[in-house]
């Protein structure tokens, strides 16, 4: 489950400017690793390279200590599970979405109910006529944006994978569904890696490591408590988002910021 990056960088191939320049991290098992940024920053992208939608055009990165080229695409996303930033659902019912590109999970109904309550969306899916057989339409027009995003979030869980990956993934979810949702995946996913790529400090405040992305450049890199003391973009975001009693809070592993 270990993902690295080794001193990356990227550019698309319509461009000569980088997009990513010189990054360098390393996300073990068990560990929950977030990217927090200004748009544009390239969170987006980072994440794309993990899970080879691109290659890096400098440097090197390594899952389970192996270069991404060197792995076919189905033993690199055997190991991935993908939520991207835009929810994509298929026209079918919900099991079908939910197991739809599963590999090492399995694939009863009862393990599809599992996944659809760990992403705090079997609440709305009980009630739909059906049930987890309840029709999705093309694109998922029949359910909301924050239905989406559960959804496809229930699919990465019902993966089963080494590696999660999570693109602004929790930006359609209200407040206290976010903070229930993740509460639920921690305790999913303790053997697992977590890559979180997030917009809202509250979403991150957790995390075993936080990297601060500024213009494609990695800016700040520590906890929470730690980006507070040393990182001024990190601290700008942070000020901007959080109230001061938030801010105040020492011991921000007990949760207390959720209540």
């Amino acid at each position: 489950g270990t993902v690295e990056f080794r001193d990356v960088s990227f550019h698309y191939p319509s461009s000569d400017k980088n997009v990513l320049e010189h990054i360098t991290f390393q996300a073990k098992r068990g560990e929950t690793v977030a990217f927090i940024g200004a748009t544009g920053s390239g969170k987006t992208t980072l994440v794309s390279l993990a899970a080879r939608f691109y290659d890096a055009t400098e440097g090197t990165v390594l899952v389970d200590g192996v270069d991404v080229r060197d792995y076919t695409f189905d033993a690199l996303y055997d190991r991935i599970g993908y939520v991207t930033q835009k929810a994509i659902l298929f026209s079918g019912d919900v099991r079908g979405n939910v197991l739809f590109g599963a590999s090492r999970g399995k694939d009863s109904d009862a393990d599809v109910q599992k996944a659809l309550e760990l992403a705090q969306a079997s609440e709305f899916v009980d009630r739909m006529p059906g049930g987890i057989h309840a029709p999705i339409a093309e694109g998922g027009t029949n359910v909301s944006g924050g239905q989406k995003q559960r959804l496809s979030i229930a699919r990465a869980i019902a993966k089963d994978p080494k590696i999660y990956l999570f693109d602004d993934s929790f930006s359609a979810l209200d407040y206290k569904t976010d903070v229930t949702l993740r509460r639920a995946l921690k305790e999913e996913t303790d053997n697992a890696t977590v890559i979180i790529v997030a917009q809202r400090i509250s979403t991150v405040l957790h995390a075993n490591q936080i990297l601060v992305l500024d213009d494609g450049r990695l800016v700040g890199k520590g906890t929470h408590a730690q980006l507070m003391a040393t990182c001024p973009e990190y601290q700008e975001i942070a000020r901007s988002q959080l109230s001061q009693k938030e801010l105040n809070l020492q011991d921000l592993n007990t949760g207390k910021e959720d209540e």
